[in-house]
């Protein structure tokens, strides 16, 4: 059953906009989610969301369904390892083709992995890997995992360094710490820009990442959008161009969890600058651009979910595309909020990353 959080709060506008105030309602969908990680809407009205020990849960307009969707490969949970990011082919209403991406392997040898496969409703066919991070790593730490669409039906999907390993997010011969860029069948791009370098993995899109958490596609403005953990600090959102070098661990605006100096540099040349960094770090996780009818007065803007600062941060996007003035937002759930989207009625949705997590739907107070 739903309930409504007893939460009206006025948030004022930013400058950038008409003054006012925007009042805002929680609605608990479905609970208890165990680690919730990812969401996704079906053109039916029902929601699928993932959990990381390996679940793929239903969620209806009568509450959480108590059987997960059959048929799902095996999945190395333990730590950050687990069930990740699951993606909807652009053409899902007529192919029932999804993607979900996961740790695959055990804690000696394990990867980042995707893979394609069909959904009937209620169970998984055909499931496929189109593509296994490489090397295998070992323990249980920063895989990435998010997915998105580019515009030309190619597939994006953000891998981490895999936390001791740091130093191969510079090794284009290694697939940690990058964006990757496929088909929707695994194969490669022509056009990928490390497709001619010799030992070069030809998936790469861009490389020195630390653990890519989230990747947006504003199709209206031609940007896509990534946003990073930094270790101690130096958290980034960052604006992805293909072949560009995003620094880590060359560069960074965070220090070790020890407080020992990674690196002295926070600028290199030939390598990326953040579009912004966050210090302290807010652990972002999840995010999507606005562009609902509910919230006019968040169109545009940037939602990125934080986990350590258990809140939500807007964004909004100016004209020339830099970043405006930043709001804090619904830190009254002092949750860990993991994931966030903007559903097809307008509304904003969440997921609380918890032993008996929520998903969480955000509209104008009735």
């Amino acid at each position: 059953m739903r309930k409504l959080l007893p939460l009206l709060i006025a948030i004022a506008a930013p400058m950038s906009m008409t003054a006012g105030a925007v009042d805002y309602q929680l609605e608990v969908l479905a609970e208890p989610l165990e680690h919730p990680w990812s969401i996704t809407f079906l053109p039916d009205g029902a929601i699928l969301v993932t959990e990381r020990p390996g679940r793929l849960r239903i969620v209806t307009s009568d509450g959480l369904q108590p059987t997960p969707v059959a048929g799902l490969p095996e999945v190395f949970s333990s730590g950050q390892a687990g069930l990740h990011d699951v993606l909807l082919a652009e053409d899902f209403a007529d192919s029932g083709i999804l993607f979900l991406s996961f740790a695959y392997g055990n804690d000696d040898e394990n990867h980042t992995r995707v893979v394609r496969a069909r959904f009937d409703g209620q169970a998984l066919f055909d499931v496929t890997p189109i593509f296994t991070a490489q090397p295998p790593k070992s323990g249980d730490a920063h895989y990435g995992g998010r997915m998105a669409w580019m515009d030309d039906g190619t597939l994006l999907i953000g891998t981490g360094d895999g936390f001791y390993f740091r130093e191969e997010s510079q090794n284009l011969g290694s697939h940690l710490g990058k964006i990757i860029r496929i088909r929707d069948d695994g194969t490669v791009p022509d056009d990928n820009p490390f497709v001619d370098t010799a030992n070069a993995r030809p998936e790469i899109y861009s490389y020195g990442h630390r653990n890519v958490q989230a990747i947006v596609n504003d199709r209206d403005q031609g940007v896509i959008y990534a946003h990073e953990h930094g270790p101690r600090g130096g958290d980034e959102l960052n604006v992805i161009l293909p072949g560009r070098n995003y620094g880590w661990p060359i560069i960074s605006h965070g220090k070790d969890y020890s407080r020992a100096l990674i690196t002295p540099f926070t600028s290199y040349d030939g390598m990326e600058q953040p579009l912004l960094h966050w210090t302290p770090s807010i652990a972002p996780s999840g995010m999507t651009l606005y562009d609902g009818e509910l919230f006019p007065q968040w169109r545009g803007s940037l939602f990125v979910a934080a986990l350590a600062e258990e809140s939500v941060r807007r964004v909004p996007m100016l004209d020339g595309g830099e970043p405006g003035a930043q709001d804090t937002l619904f830190e009254e759930l002092e949750q860990r909020i993991r994931d966030i989207r903007t559903g097809p009625d307008g509304a904003l949705y969440l997921i609380t990353d918890e032993p008996e997590g929520q998903l969480i739907r955000v509209a104008p107070v009735r």
